[in-house]
């Protein structure tokens, strides 16, 4: 499958693998998003599903700070879609599980869907507490 990714979009994913999961560590959410989210039309454009099996393939051979996390791999992810102009956004939310204790998940929607989410209902259980780009107010 990385066959069809072009080297250009390798080095952007590996650095990407590489910065962005231990920024997580260090610097509060809501300022990492921000600066992740800027759009863009690249050039060349290999097909999602291509890009989201780099990404597994790098964060799973990764090790902490990096190791596989849905945060991280759902900011890299927003990121690199972003930069494609896929409208996508990052919502991290938080629910009880069975015994009462805290659960939080990240992930992505599109089109007020959950994006590359397997299975897509899961997400439904959780209480978004923030979403990138954070959604505009409306003024009256």
């Amino acid at each position: 499958m990385t066959s069809r990714l072009p080297w250009p979009w390798r080095v952007w994913i590996v650095g990407l693998a590489l910065i962005v999961p231990p920024l997580l560590y260090v610097a509060p959410i809501h300022r990492i998003a921000a600066r992740l989210a800027h759009t863009g039309r690249a050039r060349s454009q290999p097909p999602i599903d291509v890009i989201v099996a780099e990404v597994d393939r790098w964060q799973g051979w990764l090790r902490w700070p990096w190791r596989t996390t849905c945060l991280k791999r759902a900011s890299v992810l927003f990121t690199l879609l972003r930069r494609m102009d896929v409208g996508v956004e990052l919502h991290i939310g938080v629910k009880r599980d069975s015994t009462g204790a805290l659960a939080a998940h990240a992930w992505l929607v599109r089109d007020g869907q959950p994006y590359l989410e397997h299975p897509a209902s899961a997400t439904e259980r959780y209480r978004v507490i923030a979403q990138f780009p954070e959604p505009k107010t409306r003024t009256v």
